[in-house]
């Protein structure tokens, strides 16, 4: 018995390889294939830099809209239970599922002039086809649900005596949760933001049919392959993996400094 104990976690450890080396390996080759001068130039092109730049700006917008208006459904989700709760959290999850095009497609019949929401917002001057706009609203919308979801959890593992201990000294319900709950639920916050941020920066399929100009990274980059092959485009794939890796780090690092303090 105690030699098959001995032997579980090398199998596990064993089993788990051959998915370490699918992702490892052809991201490594990214990194390493490329010359040093291939991505100096990529890096120099300004065209290459304003997608880059427009893809983070782009994310980073989307994730502070999650935040702002998916914290309130995190919270009711997590403590709430209501008539059609299960349909809220299946219409949450839903852009996990849906085909990534089809996001597209569905967001511009929406915001098109032949219906009513399109209208009204060309009639306040808000365009989404082919805009900034446009991108945030499709980057909100896949990214949405991995915030929710994450601050859901971490909201359900903050015991509820907690707060009623808070409301029986007299907090009323904004004062405990701004005072008692939400400082109890920002290492989640942080990590929901993250999720949300990486889905964002990656996504191609909606944008491509949203807003394929102005380009985003991937945009570019799916570009450059269609049109130039993969020389052309691997340095800027290879960028957009390093400073994606350096913002997801910075994050962990400010999560880990608070979590310390």
């Amino acid at each position: 018995m105690v030699s098959r104990n001995m032997l579980f976690w090398p199998a596990a450890s064993l089993i788990s390889l051959p998915l370490a080396f699918l992702i490892l390996l052809p991201l490594s080759q990214m990194l390493i294939q490329p010359q040093l001068s291939d991505l100096k130039a990529a890096i120099t092109d300004k065209q290459v830099l304003a997608a880059l730049g427009r893809s983070l700006g782009t994310s980073l917008t989307a994730t502070l809209v999650a935040v702002v208006f998916g914290t309130p459904l995190a919270y009711i989700l997590a403590r709430k239970q209501f008539w059609g709760k299960k349909l809220v959290e299946g219409l949450v999850d839903l852009p996990i599922m849906i085909p990534h095009p089809v996001i597209g497609i569905a967001i511009l019949s929406v915001t098109g002039e032949n219906y009513w929401l399109g209208r009204l917002l060309l009639a306040i001057g808000i365009r989404v086809m082919g805009t900034y706009t446009g991108i945030v609203l499709v980057l909100t919308f896949v990214g949405l649900p991995f915030y929710i979801n994450t601050l859901k959890a971490g909201f359900e593992d903050i015991p509820v005596r907690v707060e009623k201990v808070s409301r029986s000294l007299g907090a009323g319900l904004y004062s405990t949760f701004f005072r008692v709950t939400f400082p109890l639920a920002w290492r989640s916050m942080i990590l929901g933001a993250i999720l949300c941020t990486a889905r964002a920066i990656s996504e191609f399929g909606a944008v491509v049919i949203v807003a394929y100009h102005p380009m985003t990274a991937p945009v570019l980059i799916f570009e450059r392959f269609t049109a130039y092959g993969l020389k052309y485009s691997q340095p800027v794939a290879c960028w957009l993996i390093i400073i994606s890796l350096a913002l997801f780090v910075c994050m962990r690092l400010l999560s880990r400094e608070q979590e310390e303090r």
